[in-house]
This record gives C-alpha cells, sequence and structure tokens, in this order.
C-alpha cells in the first residue's frame, strides 16, 4: 500500500489544470472525518457494508459469471444483463476504501476480482461477462443492454484503483476496453468509429472523461462528448424505445429540465457537465445549469429525492411529487449529489453545495441502515398504516439485505468510500470547506481542524494549525436555510459563504453559527399531494414522524400538526444511536376500532366528531426522516397536514 502522505490520492472528479472551473477539488487524502455522523456510517461502510458487500455478489453470481469466463468453473450465465455493474461499483468502492487505511483482507478481495475481470476479457478489448456468456451479438439492444454503462462503471473502478493503490492493473483493463469503444463508437471523425448510437443508460460519458483525466489520452473525451452530442437525434427511436425514458427526445443542449429515468438523466448530466468544463464549451454548461435548476424548483422532493414515478423509475412532470409513491432511487440522489458537485467546481455557487448537503443527508442517508447491511432502493416520505410489501422493492418491507436489481447497495458503498472528497475545495485564494464533519482538512501550507456537532448541532469552529508563507482566507458556506447565521460574531448572509478577513495565523479560530430553530416548511400549491400540508426542517435535516415514537392510540395517519404550538428540542442518545427528536403539538382525529368514515363528504361539512369518533390533542414526536425504519418498517410521514 502506498504511504498516502508521500502519495497524494486524487479526488474521484479531478478536472485538468486547463479545464473550465472556479473550484479545484482536493485530494482524498487531505481531509478526514474523524467523528459524528458520517464517521459512524464511514465505520459502518468499512467493517460491514463491503464485505457484505462481496458476499452477497458471491451469492447473486455476478462474480460467478467472470469466473465462468476465466476458466474456473462451468456453467450459464446469472442475473441481469448488467450485472457486472455492481462489481465494478464494489470495486470502486473497495479501492477508496483501501486509499483511507490498509486492510489486507480487502486488499485480497480486490486484487482477485481485479485479476478475474483480466481474465474474462476479451481478446479485442470487449468485456460484459452476461453478454459473452449468452453469446448475445455484442451492442444490439443498446437501449437495455447496459453494455457502454457496464463499461464506464469499470472506467470508474479502475481509476478509483489507481488512485487509491498505486495499482494499475485494473486500469490496464480499462483501456484495453474503451480502446475497443473508440474504435467502434462515434460518427467517422478522426480517432472515432463510425457506429452512431448510444446506450439507454448513461454514465459511461462521465466514466470516459475521468478516464481521460488519469491517461491524458484524448480519444477518451472525444467519445465522450460525441455520446452527449449523440443525444436527441434519434437513437433510441430506431430501436422502437420511447426516447423521453432515455433522455433521447432532445439534444442535451435544449432540454429544459432533465427527464426520463431519473438515474440516467442525473447520469447524463454530470457527464455532460463533464465534458463541457474539459472541451470549454460555455454554451453546453449554461444549458446544464438551467436543466438543474429546473430540476430542483419542480421536480426534486423536500428530501432532496429524485424520480417521482414508480413506472420507469423516472421523473414526472413538474410538481408531480406524490409523497406515498414516491420512488426517489437511492441511485438518483448519488447521480444528484455527483452533478451538483461538479457544477460547484464549475461555477462556484454555494447553491450547489446546498443540495449536496440536503441530498447526502436525507435522499441518501435513508436508503441505508444504521448497521450498513440493509438498504432502501425507494425512499418514499409517507408509509401507510396499512401498507402492504408489492414486491422487491417496496419499501413496506423495510430494508433489504439485497435487491434483484442491485444497484443501489454498491452505490450506496462507493459513496461513503470517497464522501471526503465533497467536503472542501481549494483556490489561489484559499480553501473553501462545502460540508461540515469534524476531522482535519489540509491544502497548499494551510491546515485547519473542524470541531462541530453537525449536522445536529450549527456551531462550526474551524481551528488554524498551519498557514502558508502568503496571504489565505477560509471560506464556509452559509446554507440557504440558515437566516441569522453569524461568523466570529458578526452576521452574515445566508446561501453564499462566509469569508475570514485580516491575515490568518496559527493557532487562530474561525466560529460559525447556524441557527438551528425548528422551521415549517409548505409546498407550492402546485404540488397537490400535499397542499394543506406541512414539514418540519431543522438545520440541513427534513424531520418525520414514524409511528414507534408516538404516544399509545396515535397513528401517524390520523395526525394533524398545530402551527401555532412551539416546537421543542431534545436529544436522544439513548435513540438510533443518538440522534435529536423534535416534540410538537398536534391532533388527532379516529374512528372507533371497526368503524370508517367515508372518504368523501359534501363541500363544507366539517370532519364528523360525534358518533363516537375520537378527536384530541396529542404531541407529536419527529425523529430525522433519514433515520426512519431502523426498528423495521413503520408508518412514517414527512408532510403532515394542518390541525
Amino acid at each position: 500500500m502506498p504511504d498516502a502522505a508521500v502519495r497524494p490520492v486524487p479526488a474521484p472528479a479531478s478536472p485538468t489544470a486547463g479545464a473550465l472551473g472556479v473550484l479545484r477539488p482536493l485530494g482524498l487524502d487531505a481531509a478526514r472525518i474523524t467523528g459524528g455522523l458520517w464517521a459512524a456510517r464511514q465505520e459502518a461502510n468499512r467493517r460491514a457494508s463491503i464485505p457484505a458487500g462481496a458476499e452477497q455478489l458471491d451469492r447473486a453470481g455476478n462474480l460467478r459469471n467472470l469466473e465462468i469466463l476465466a476458466g474456473e468453473t462451468q456453467g450459464e450465465a446469472i442475473g441481469p444483463v448488467f450485472a457486472d455493474s455492481d462489481v465494478h461499483k464494489w470495486l470502486e468502492a473497495a479501492a477508496w476504501e483501501l486509499g483511507r487505511g490498509e486492510d489486507e483482507r480487502l486488499a485480497c478481495l480486490q486484487r482477485r476480482v481485479t485479476d478475474l475481470l483480466a481474465r474474462a476479457q476479451a481478446d479485442d478489448g470487449y468485456l460484459d461477462s452476461v453478454v459473452q456468456l449468452r453469446e448475445n451479438e455484442r451492442y444490439r439492444e443498446l437501449p437495455w443492454s447496459h453494455e457502454l454503462y457496464c463499461a464506464g462503471h469499470l472506467f470508474q473502478a479502475a481509476v478509483a484503483q489507481v488512485r487509491a493503490t498505486g495499482s494499475r492493473e485494473l486500469l490496464d483493463v480499462a483501456t484495453r476496453l474503451a480502446d475497443h469503444l473508440v474504435a467502434t463508437f462515434g460518427d467517422g471523425r478522426p480517432g472515432l468509429g463510425d457506429r452512431e448510437d448510444v446506450d439507454g443508460h448513461p454514465v459511461v460519458e462521465t466514466a470516459l472523461v475521468e478516464l481521460y483525466r488519469e491517461t491524458g489520452t484524448r480519444a477518451y473525451l472525444d467519445l465522450a462528448r460525441y455520446f452527449v452530442e449523440a443525444r436527441g437525434h434519434g437513437h433510441m427511436e430506431r430501436y422502437g424505445a420511447e426516447p423521453t425514458y432515455f433522455s433521447d427526445r432532445l439534444p442535451v443542449r435544449e432540454t429544459p429540465h432533465p427527464e426520463g429515468h431519473a438515474v440516467r438523466a442525473v447520469y447524463l448530466g454530470a457527464g455532460a457537465t463533464d465534458v463541457a468544463v474539459e472541451t470549454g464549451d460555455t454554451e453546453l454548461l449554461a444549458a446544464l445549469e438551467r436543466q438543474y435548476a429546473a430540476m430542483e424548483r419542480s421536480q426534486q422532493y423536500l428530501t432532496g429525492g429524485l424520480g417521482s414515478r414508480w413506472e420507469g423509475e423516472s421523473f414526472g412532470d413538474p410538481y408531480e411529487l406524490p409523497a406515498d409513491r414516491a420512488y426517489a432511487e437511492t441511485c438518483a440522489s448519488i447521480g444528484g449529489v455527483q452533478w451538483a458537485w461538479r457544477l460547484l467546481l464549475a461555477t462556484g455557487e454555494a447553491r450547489y453545495g446546498d443540495q449536496i448537503e440536503r441530498m447526502l443527508l436525507n435522499g441518501f442517508l435513508s436508503g441505508l441502515s444504521l448497521a450498513g447491511t440493509e438498504y432502501f432502493y425507494v425512499n418514499p416520505l409517507q408509509l401507510r398504516a396499512d401498507a402492504e410489501p408489492e414486491e422487491n422493492r417496496s419499501p413496506a418491507h423495510g430494508r433489504r439485505g439485497w435487491f434483484d436489481c442491485a444497484c443501489c447497495p454498491p452505490n450506496i458503498m462507493r459513496t461513503l468510500s470517497s464522501l471526503t472528497a465533497y467536503l472542501a475545495t481549494r483556490t489561489d485564494a484559499g480553501l473553501q470547506i462545502h460540508q461540515y464533519a469534524p476531522g482535519p482538512i489540509s491544502s497548499d501550507g494551510l491546515s485547519v481542524r473542524v470541531e462541530t456537532g453537525y449536522p445536529y448541532d450549527g456551531r462550526v469552529v474551524v481551528h488554524v494549525d498551519e498557514v502558508p508563507g502568503r496571504p489565505v482566507e477560509i471560506a464556509l458556506r452559509v446554507p440557504a436555510w440558515a437566516e441569522g447565521a453569524t461568523l466570529d460574531g458578526a452576521p452574515v448572509a445566508a446561501g453564499g459563504y462566509a469569508r475570514t478577513t485580516g491575515l490568518l495565523a496559527a493557532g487562530d479560530t474561525v466560529d460559525l453559527v447556524l441557527p438551528m430553530a425548528p422551521r415549517l416548511t409548505t409546498a407550492d400549491a402546485r404540488v397537490d399531494a400535499v397542499r394543506g400540508c406541512v414539514a418540519i426542517e431543522r438545520g440541513p435535516l427534513v424531520y418525520a414522524l414514524e409511528q414507534p415514537d408516538q404516544a399509545a392510540g396515535v397513528v401517524v395517519d390520523d395526525a394533524r400538526l398545530d402551527p401555532d404550538e412551539t416546537i421543542t428540542v431534545e436529544r436522544r442518545d439513548d435513540l438510533l444511536g443518538g440522534t435529536t427528536v423534535l416534540r410538537a403539538r398536534g391532533r388527532v382525529v379516529r374512528a372507533p376500532d371497526g368503524a370508517a368514515r367515508a372518504p368523501y363528504r359534501p363541500l363544507g361539512d366539517a370532519v364528523p366528531t360525534d358518533g363516537g369518533d375520537d378527536e384530541r390533542d396529542v404531541e407529536l414526536v419527529a425523529i430525522p426522516y433519514h433515520l426512519w425504519a431502523n426498528r423495521g418498517p413503520q408508518p412514517m410521514r414527512v408532510w403532515i397536514p394542518l390541525a
């Protein structure tokens, strides 16, 4: 294992020196998380998630497919056509984790799987175990075959492996496959193939750009640009597929907002942003900023979740955001974070840091159990008391150890293993801190230690340990919700960055205080599903009512919140690994056992409270949304009707 102090670990997204951009990422080893919520989740990821993930991949047959191709056993392909992609995401997680610290058992597993991939690869560089074993014609059904999608995740794993461990074995496999793609796909321009086509599931675009950044091979960037520009020109329709679902209805530059399959759409946005910054395409970058803003404004859940339709795992129409039928796939939040991070690097705008915070702490983290071994694929904002499990992904099952389509678990693993990449950036002026967690951060001779109880406590203290021999500043993101924030006692505006003034010296402290009073949030009237409801937020966290925390006889389906009563804050170290709960006053109206109120009544008629109906004032207890279902599947709601 290379000495991290000698060999820097570049971040997962590392733009070249000539790329467009306001901010530059730090190396992955330039920051560490040493305590608090994220340290606990990273430790569970290392101790439980990643080892269990390897076992699940073996049990599900993903690794056996590679073993057959490598000549170690015999049999037929097992699993979906994209089975290799989950292996690749797990390999990426393992690589970043090894970059964080030595683990010989994990290193052995990584070498074993890397060797299987090398031996499974065809002589011309092609690699997709299911297609190879089933002797399918290559690239015959690109809307659904996921061949380039699998290749993209392999490229990302290879880049992670060489950056975090110094090992080039997987990079050799990746470049052989990438060279095969370059020779196959494109519009015939010099250096590219002449098959004009695109994969139904984007991700290869982002991966090719990062492979270009790692190797310097310009053809990889050119192919990524081709795949971005080829969208919206009828490729999916040639297969008889509906173009909107595949983000192929319009060219990327003309798309008003993300559409179709949510994960595919945000992966495409991230990849197109990479292409824009590396090619200096300001027009494309501006189009992507507009798309992201439209998504944030009318297609995103309060939790940061993306995708409102179970049908097609897709974005719905603007403001189509049902709470109980929310899909909000965990992978979509991860893709949203990746896209927001690239836009943050390109523009330096704090709103993208706000987006990353909302998605990570709510839409992403809800997908993982505290133990680190059970997952949500789908993240609704309400589960009714009488909900019945429908299928493998249904949240009514509670979190599950794996899925038939297991894209989310290894995606969570790789995100947690590389989480420090999202904490801070640098410029010539100094250091910018975007996400708050305790631990050291170093950049260009400036070393600081962050001390905070965030996201439960709003105070962030930055201790300056070392300064370079030149003036530098520290910029701290002030979220848009943090009206009344102060820096070293002076008021600072919400929705931007608070910056130090004067010359920093070793031993200085910078004290940011973000107000953490609970606040009630309402939705635009066009979000029909939650009209007349409010949600409770505190700091960056969205809260939810979950059944186990309510008094006897109080069913969360029947709860109504009184907006005029004070919401109180209580720290509970004995609950769910330690958390902060909120107590609010409200009311329940419930029919007697065995009775049922009619679902409809004439306009103007009051809700009946006689004839045995029970109406009473109650205390309602809310927990952070990301912690729900750690006590089994339970009735839950984020949006609460007003009393």
